[in-house]
């Protein structure tokens, strides 16, 4: 029974040593290359008595900071990415929370890194590989882990404004994957094309896969998702057949007509997910790649990723919902009402999730861990987590599990409950709107929307009007020439409440 997610490598490297495993167009690493570069980086972490702690991997995004990922769990001890891409303030705040003795630098990043008082040990990660390998020492520290040590802390944004780490183990990353790759139907000849920064959960959905089957990911470059025909030629140079984006990132290809003059032939899976999937835009996907599979894939980082799908099976029309389906094997859904109880079908309630892919909590965040992961409210007879996502959904008559709002999207408004995101999707069925986003003015009780399309805010205003009751109608309306995103592709709401602050 596996118990390690390098397990998965030592198979591979045994059936295709020398296949491309990770690539970002112009470096590469094979797969006997990636072996060596983890088994140097295990070595040396043992030699500087570094074990079972947090490691910092601070690198611009590229084949070696998977590498650096691999080796520090080869080291026994689990790895902690960041990126120049972040706020100083935010990695300010990972180091003072992890307190690590160890930070793994490129040449990009070194520099970076010198900005921020960190008393530990800075390396450059091509140092590291000049370590000779001592087999007896990773083999003695492969042979004492358990499934329930932690590989990796990925910080996500806190509701008080600071990041919180979340711990994934071994025993929740192997279900996943596990799970996941049975859904997409990952094989050796899949060639995955990475979108997201690697110091996100989503990219897990490429990287170990990879390592079990032996497949390839591209990891692609960051700009060629400003430039939507350039990144189709890039799908199209590198034959990717498989992309697990987030919508944003999808959207960007279709609503700025890049398939008039590109189209990504190669493409045979298009999982998705993050947000809601605008119809408009799905069905010109749909109609570029008839033979495609679309998998509409939810989840959250505490869950180790995504937990539910839905193969698109059905035709949807304006206004429908694709659904997210239902939860992958060995792990349940639950739909609770605030009291706890299982909400009737039909009924909207909190998406909870229970099974062996929830992480391990938050990293020294014992509170927020308590409040988040709690005892199953259906069981009082025995020590059993269930997270709670603060996500809203319902099962649809064909017991399909659909997305409402995040319960921070439902706000009080006038007297009446009000799902933001059901704003947006009003606003996104607009032939002229490429991409909205609505956020909530608490202090003056006003409904804020932003998008990017070629309507007036005047002609905006007089749609919705006709569209929404007068209630749910924002009370201000702005146009922007380019919508703002987290680094992740998703939609940036914080992004938009300051921008709403500072008057813009």
């Amino acid at each position: 029974m596996q118990n390690h997610v390098l397990d998965y490598m030592w198979e591979t490297v045994k059936r295709v040593p020398d296949k491309i495993a990770f690539s970002n167009g112009t470096d590469s690493l094979t797969f006997r290359e990636v072996e060596e570069h983890t088994r140097k980086i295990g070595s040396f972490l043992h030699k500087k008595n570094i074990y079972k702690e947090p490691v910092i991997i601070f690198m611009n995004k590229h084949p070696k900071m998977i590498t650096a990922f691999f080796g520090t769990i080869m080291g026994g001890n689990y790895y902690v990415p960041i990126d120049a891409e972040m706020p100083e303030v935010r990695i300010k705040l990972i180091l003072e929370n992890v307190k690590p003795r160890l930070m793994i630098c490129d040449e990009a990043s070194v520099s970076a890194a010198s900005k921020f008082s960190f008393d530990g040990e800075v390396i450059l990660y091509d140092d590291l590989l000049n370590t000779e390998i001592d087999e007896d020492a990773l083999t003695n520290i492969h042979d004492l882990a358990i499934d329930t040590d932690p590989i990796y802390i990925v910080f996500t944004s806190g509701s008080t404004g600071i990041p919180k780490g979340v711990v994934a183990c071994h025993r929740s990353v192997i279900d996943y994957i596990e799970q996941l790759t049975d859904v997409l139907r990952i094989d050796e000849d899949t060639v995955f094309g990475n979108q997201t920064p690697l110091y996100v959960d989503a990219c897990l959905k490429e990287l170990y896969p990879t390592l079990k089957f032996g497949a390839t990911t591209y990891l692609i470059p960051k700009e060629l998702f400003m430039f939507p025909v350039k990144l189709v030629s890039f799908l199209n140079e590198h034959k990717i057949n498989t992309v697990c984006w987030v919508v944003s990132a999808l959207v960007m290809i279709s609503a700025f007509g890049a398939f008039k003059t590109a189209v990504p032939k190669f493409l045979r899976l298009v999982a998705f997910g993050s947000e809601a999937f605008p119809i408009k835009q799905f069905k010109i996907w749909r109609e570029v790649l008839p033979d495609a599979r679309f998998i509409n894939l939810y989840g959250p980082t505490e869950g180790t990723g995504m937990c539910c799908h839905y193969e698109v099976d059905r035709t949807f029309e304006e206004g429908d919902v694709i659904p997210i389906g239902r939860p992958f094997k060995n792990t349940e859904i639950l739909l609770l009402s605030e009291k706890g109880e299982r909400v009737k079908e039909g009924e909207v309630g909190e998406i909870c999730i229970r099974g062996t892919s929830l992480t391990l909590g938050y990293y020294n965040n014992p509170e927020k861990t308590a409040e988040c992961f709690v005892q199953n409210p259906l069981n009082h007879f025995y020590p059993e987590l269930i997270y709670k996502t603060g996500d809203l959904g319902r099962l649809n008559k064909r017991g399909e599990l659909e997305f409402v709002s995040r319960k921070d999207y439902q706000i009080k408004h006038m007297g009446h409950r009000i799902e933001l995101g059901e704003i947006e999707a009003n606003v996104n069925l607009m032939d002229e709107v490429k991409m909205s986003g609505c956020i909530y003015d608490d202090a003056r009780g006003r409904i804020v929307l932003y998008y990017v399309g070629d309507i007036t805010e005047k002609d905006m205003a007089l749609s919705l009007k006709e569209k929404l009751p007068r209630y749910m109608v924002p009370n201000s309306i702005n146009r922007l020439e380019k919508m703002l995103l987290t680094d992740n592709g998703k939609l940036d709401r914080n992004g938009l409440k300051k921008l709403y602050r500072e008057g813009k």
